[in-house]
């Protein structure tokens, strides 16, 4: 059994024998598997919820792998995307991963190559929603705080000493204190300095 027996990986290929094979392969290794015979039949129910990724073909009738992955991203899919190509379709592929695909291999391709692509996809996704949930409960930590705990979790991210912030916000130092300790409390920091990385790391996750 694999670490990844909870995922989901969708196939999207025209080729139904192809796709086949691809499902035999992967419910061998004990993934769960769902076929999709066109992009336009996955937008039509897609739903991506926990851990999972796409195994796309680049070239198929009506909309192409390419169209699906564009329409993807301005959906925010928040799955890994692995094409498959024929040789003339490599430059494309090469470019989608530019765009944020995860990888693209071309066919035929060796089983345990792809195996191997599949499970780099999933850890991926697995490293990307823990990403989202430790943002989430820092981001739920912030809004738990009162304006003035805000506002003294701003100063003291400057490196601006309580006199100075009871100075600036004309209150008392002791008040400043009072602030501080339940903005710490909230923000379940044991020192100023992690809150500083703590605070530094969400916002350079949010300007990623």
């Amino acid at each position: 059994m694999n670490s990844f027996q909870h995922a989901y990986i969708h196939i999207v290929d025209d080729d139904e024998a192809f796709r086949d094979s691809l499902v035999w392969l992967l419910e061998s290794h004990d993934y769960r598997v769902v076929c999709h015979n066109s992009a336009e039949n996955l937008l039509a129910d897609f739903s991506p919820e926990g851990l999972g990724c796409l195994v796309v073909d680049i070239r198929m009738p009506g909309m192409s792998g390419l169209e699906l992955f564009e329409e993807l991203i301005a959906r925010g899919n928040p799955w890994p995307v692995v094409f498959l190509t024929g040789h003339g379709d490599v430059p494309m592929a090469v470019q989608a991963v530019k765009r944020g695909a995860f990888e693209f291999l071309e066919k035929p391709f060796n089983q345990q190559a792809f195996l191997s692509v599949v499970e780099g996809a999933l850890a991926a996704c697995r490293t990307a929603m823990a990403h989202v949930a430790v943002r989430d409960a820092f981001e739920e930590r912030l809004a738990s705080l009162t304006t003035r705990e805000r506002e003294v979790l701003e100063k003291v991210i400057e490196g601006k000493m309580n006199k100075v912030i009871a100075d600036e916000m004309g209150i008392s130092i002791k008040t400043v204190e009072a602030h501080r300790g339940k903005m710490m409390d909230k923000m379940g920091a044991r020192s100023i300095a992690d809150l500083v990385q703590a605070v530094v790391a969400h916002r350079s996750r949010d300007a990623g």
